[in-house]
């Protein structure tokens, strides 16, 4: 078996981060959680993690605004960003979406976790 991948989890509703990080944990990833797209931001450069689950509605930084000052980075412009959230796309979201490749798209209202779990672990089939 390879290395351990890990996956930064940025996500402001406690209960749904949770439910993924341990998820992640017994699928046999090492996740993380940051609460805000400041917090994630900076977890994002600091442990450098091969995925990011990312939320666009958070406090104190929105998540595209998290991917566009992540995609500045060097690093940053090539992992894989998982954008999980609330909103449907509107044509605006899914332009960032698109010119910040990598980055995928997920409604929350139509996963289900394994949907998630497999979705990364293509992603992960990827690279």
């Amino acid at each position: 078996m390879g290395e351990i991948k890990t996956i930064l989890i940025v996500e402001d509703e406690k209960p749904a981060a949770k439910v993924l990080e341990e998820r992640f944990h017994l699928e046999g990833f090492e996740p993380f959680v940051a609460e805000d797209g400041v917090e994630g931001l900076r977890m994002a450069l600091e442990k450098k993690p091969d995925l990011i689950l990312l939320d666009i509605l958070m406090p104190k930084m929105d998540g595209l605004t998290m991917m566009q000052e992540l995609r500045k980075d060097p690093w940053g412009k090539k992992v894989p960003i998982m954008i999980l959230t609330n909103l449907s796309a509107d044509d605006k979201v899914m332009r960032q979406i698109l010119e910040d490749q990598p980055s995928y798209y997920l409604l929350k209202t139509e996963w289900k976790l394994k949907d998630v779990v497999e979705r990364a672990k293509k992603i992960f089939d990827m690279q």
